[in-house]
């Protein structure tokens, strides 16, 4: 049981190259797309209640997604018509995701990218574009996903700069548990 999510991270990074000899949106497609992220949603959860996580556990499932995410750029952008608004609001986007990284280096001195709902909100939005892209015009689901990915973006790098003590597992600006910035507790 405590091999599992590591099969998972690994199965996904096998599949995601799949990707690679599928036709974009066809139905073989969309069923490894559902896979992998079906893989991406449990792996974690497996490794939890097995209590089975790991440092190379982290490693692999950070590699599968980077690997997975990847492919489907490499794949699905070519063929995908998006308006040029869109790439500007990427851009931006990635810019405060980048400040929110940074910020967390020069106070921790550590990559962190935190765990909020927000953030768990946009990962499964960002999921569902390929499902729903040829049913929703792109600039409607392209405003919904935009709007969405900035707001936990800067959520996040208020959370970055406001907190004086790492917690990657913040759930959000007003979590209770999140480290106040007036807080003197090393907790």
């Amino acid at each position: 049981m405590k091999k599992i999510p590591n099969i998972l991270c690994i199965l996904r990074i096998i599949l995601s190259f799949c990707f690679l000899l599928i036709r974009p949106f066809s139905g073989l497609f969309l069923a490894v797309y559902l896979i992998c992220g079906f893989t991406d949603m449990i792996d974690g959860y497996i490794a939890r209640k097995a209590n089975a996580v790991s440092t190379l556990g982290a490693a692999l499932d950070s590699a599968a997604d980077a690997v997975f995410v990847g492919i489907l750029m490499i794949v699905l952008l070519p063929v995908m018509k998006i308006p040029q608004w869109i790439w500007i609001y990427i851009a931006v986007v990635a810019s405060v995701r980048a400040a929110s990284v940074v910020i967390a280096y020069c106070k921790y001195r550590k990559i962190a990218m935190l765990h909020t709902y927000a953030n768990k909100v946009t990962g499964l939005i960002l999921f569902t574009v390929p499902i729903l892209y040829s049913y929703i015009d792109m600039s409607i689901l392209g405003g919904i996903v935009c709007s969405i990915t900035l707001l936990s973006a800067a959520e996040e790098l208020l959370i970055q700069i406001r907190s004086r003590e790492l917690n990657r597992d913040s759930k959000g600006i007003f979590d209770r548990n999140r480290i106040r910035p007036d807080s003197d507790s090393d907790t």
